[in-house]
Parts: C-alpha cells; sequence; structure tokens
C-alpha cells in the first residue's frame, strides 16, 4: 500500500442519485433513544453511493466478528487498536448487519497495523483510485477506524462514496403540513451547520439561507431527499399532509 494510501488510511478508513429530491412512500425512521439490551444498540445508518442512496434506515447492531471476501473474519467491536476497554457497536458492524438483513453485499480488506478493514465496496459502488467510501458519525469523521468507534444508540452513522472533503447534506423542517399550503425545509451542510444554497428538494430550490419551500398537493405521506452537485446527498425527511 502506497504512503499516500497509508495516510488516507489513518485519516479515514477510519474516518470516512436517483433518489434523491423524490417523493418517497415509507416514513423516516427515529432510532430508540436507549440500547435494546447491553450489547446491542439502535442507529440510524445511512449509505450514499454514487449516484443512489443504497440503504437508510434503523439498525439494531452489535460488535460482532466480520468477515469480507479481501480482508477475511476479524472482530469488530470497538475493542480494536485498544480503541475501548469494553466491546460494544461499531460503524462497520453496523454496515455488516444492514447489509446481511437487506440483501446487498460489501467488502473491504484488513489492515493488522490498523487492526481495521478499509470499506472499498457497498453494493456495486467500488472505491477507485482517487474515490473512496468515507464514514461520519453525526456529520463528522471520527478519528479512528469503522471497528475501533464505539457508537452510542441513537448515533447517525453515514457511509459515503467520495465523500471525504464534501458537504454532507442534511435536511429538516417540519413533519406535517396541509394540502395547497407552503411547506418550507431547510438545507444544511451537517459538518458546520451552513446553509446550502442551490440545493434540489422535491422540485424546489433552496435560496441563500438554504430553505425550499414546497405546497403539497395531496394528503399523505410526503418523503424528501436534498441533492447538489459537489455533495453528499441529505437524510430522508418526511411529512404528513393532511
Amino acid at each position: 500500500m502506497s504512503t499516500s494510501r497509508k495516510s488516507w488510511l489513518v485519516s479515514t478508513v477510519a474516518g470516512a442519485t436517483a433518489l434523491v429530491g423524490s417523493v418517497f412512500a415509507g416514513a423516516a425512521q427515529a432510532a430508540p433513544a436507549v440500547p435494546a439490551d447491553g450489547g446491542t444498540a439502535y442507529v440510524n445508518l445511512r449509505i450514499e453511493g454514487p449516484d443512489r442512496t443504497i440503504f437508510e434506515g434503523v439498525v439494531a447492531t452489535s460488535g460482532h466478528a466480520v468477515t469480507t471476501a479481501a480482508g477475511g473474519t476479524h472482530q469488530c467491536d470497538g475493542t480494536n487498536n485498544n480503541a475501548n476497554p469494553t466491546p460494544g457497536p461499531t460503524p462497520t458492524a453496523a454496515l455488516d448487519d444492514a447489509a446481511k438483513k437487506n440483501n446487498f453485499t460489501w467488502d473491504g480488506p484488513y489492515y493488522q497495523e490498523f487492526d481495521d478493514f478499509l470499506v472499498s465496496r457497498i453494493a456495486d459502488a467500488s472505491q477507485t483510485t482517487t474515490k473512496f467510501w468515507n464514514l461520519a458519525v453525526d456529520y463528522k469523521l471520527p478519528d479512528v477506524g469503522g471497528c475501533q468507534y464505539k457508537l452510542k444508540a441513537g448515533e447517525r452513522v453515514l457511509w459515503a462514496y467520495d465523500g471525504y472533503d464534501k458537504p454532507l447534506l442534511e435536511l429538516d423542517g417540519p413533519t406535517s403540513g396541509t394540502v395547497g399550503k407552503p411547506v418550507t425545509l431547510k438545507v444544511i451542510d451537517g459538518r458546520n451547520g451552513q446553509p446550502v444554497a442551490g440545493a434540489t428538494v422535491g422540485g424546489a430550490t433552496t435560496d441563500a439561507n438554504g430553505n425550499a419551500t414546497i405546497t403539497p398537493s395531496q394528503a399523505g405521506r410526503a418523503c424528501f431527499k436534498a441533492e447538489k452537485t459537489g455533495t453528499i446527498r441529505s437524510d430522508r425527511h418526511c411529512v404528513t399532509v393532511s
């Protein structure tokens, strides 16, 4: 592995569109605030590929042994590389659990010197010589790897393709609305909380304050994502329209 690749690994192995801006049938889910038991936590997991959202939802996960074709079988429970004194759920274990339960696969080599996997492929999206899979937790890049970071219940885990230095869009706004009345949704860069102008949300475009106004035309549940070139698409935000 090259020196530059190892440098990237230290900061991002570890630290990490077709559906964007469209209406979804399902509702966004919020993770429960407490673990289900002593070793399992519910976390919000999202996987954003280069041209689509591969997975978004709540995952019950715990630290466990992970097996990949490229890396073999190794424990992935937060104690890797002595990062934590006790085991627990991790971002890579959450990815592995979601893949097993939702009919997609992932792969990545294991590096002994980091005691961690480098995620190189999720579903059909593989890294290239310049674009890699990156990890963020609550929109921040961890300073340890995906098997070293010990997750807390309710944390938001994002695996993003080519997302190392791009804005990570975050979408928020009212969760209810009325047919024929405008609803304003806001897009920010989750990394720093700054508004994002020029993002598309359900056919509308955000202004300088990051606001996009949408007028529901029918009752029901409408779910949206935000998208902008050069960014990582947002989480899903749903509005119940009456």
